[in-house]
């Protein structure tokens, strides 16, 4: 086996193991909210949920893995070290906010990796701008149209339901937040797999397994499963602070919330957007509180949350550059 195969055959594996940290770390997006509200034990709702990202990969094509893999960093810069630096600075960031329970986003860690290592090597050059333009500014858009989507939703069925007693309501939300949730982890997979994805056919292509930038049947079905097995695992301490620490949620508020984030982020995949799912169902809860009083939402645990979406592109970049520099130190043509 050649030096060239064997490194492709290492960064295909540290990716899946992204991919499996992703959906470990990102169960509390799936799950947060349908456990909180007792619809479904956490075991029940992981394997769920788990079920759903892996049925993603049969649907909405591959845009976001093509935005990944090669809309926002120019592949003549990319070697295979800088795609192993790229990969290990994010799952050191993801590793690192689990530990804290903060839901951050792993896609921004991949991208902020990515981007980190690829600059090391060889400047800001290497920068798409037109890639960036749109993920940057959905940082900001994706948590607001959950926001507003979810104060739409609870406003919406708020008044739909308003003379109906509230048991029977909650009744008739318990069931429907299955297939809130259902639909909800259908569109985290939509969006989050498909970024390793991308990395992992610029890794085929840049080492010429690939004739020409595609994404191959094996390697979406390998990330799918990857993040399935992962979402299984569940990351709890994550899990607690989105289903209990920002708000309370009944059904109707999980139903409403899950709703609101799965169209923002199927949305963006449609579009071939990298978003953040975490970003975006957070702002989907606080804005399912914040209909019922400002003080419903725990703003200051919200803050921190926000610091940390706001460190984690910087972060990973940081992380991955200072990887790449220990790597080229000791093989200077990486």
């Amino acid at each position: 086996m050649s030096t060239t195969l064997l490194i492709v055959v290492a960064i295909v594996l540290l990716a899946l193991v992204f991919d499996f940290l992703n959906g470990f770390h990102d169960a509390a997006n799936s799950i947060a909210t349908v456990v909180s509200t007792r619809v479904l034990s956490p075991r029940i709702a992981v394997a769920w949920a788990a079920f759903f990202n892996f049925m993603a990969a049969f649907s909405f094509g591959t845009a976001v893995a093509k935005t990944m893999g090669a809309g926002m960093v120019r592949l003549e810069a990319v070697t295979e070290a800088v795609i192993i630096a790229g990969l290990l600075g994010a799952i050191f960031w993801n590793l690192f906010t689990w530990y804290f329970g903060l839901p951050v986003s792993s896609s921004h860690a991949l991208i902020g990796g990515y981007a980190g290592a690829a600059v090391a090597r060889s400047g800001l050059g290497v920068i798409i701008p037109s890639g960036w333009t749109k993920t940057l500014a959905f940082i900001v858009l994706a948590p607001a149209l959950g926001l507003v989507l979810g104060f739409s939703f609870m406003l919406a069925v708020s008044w739909l339901f308003r003379e109906q007693p509230p048991r029977r309501v909650d009744v008739w939300f318990r069931r429907a937040q299955l297939v809130s949730a259902a639909i909800y982890s259908f569109s985290h997979g939509t969006n989050d797999a498909q970024k390793t994805m991308g990395v992992v056919a610029g890794a085929l292509f840049t080492a010429g397994y690939l004739k020409r930038f595609e994404i191959p049947f094996w390697v979406i079905i390998a990330a799918y499963t990857a993040m399935a097995l992962g979402t299984l695992s569940g990351g709890w301490r994550i899990v607690h602070t989105m289903g209990s620490k920002i708000t309370k949620l009944k059904p109707v508020g999980g139903f409403s919330a899950e709703t609101a984030g799965a169209i923002t982020i199927l949305t963006a995949a449609h579009f071939g957007i990298p978003v953040s799912t975490t970003h975006t169902i957070t702002g989907a809860i606080v804005g399912v509180g914040s209909l019922q009083r400002l003080s419903a939402v725990r703003w200051g645990v919200a803050a921190r949350i926000v610091w940390a979406w706001v460190l984690t592109i910087p972060a990973s970049a940081a992380v991955a550059a200072g990887i790449f520099l220990l790597v080229r130190a000791f093989y200077p043509n990486a």
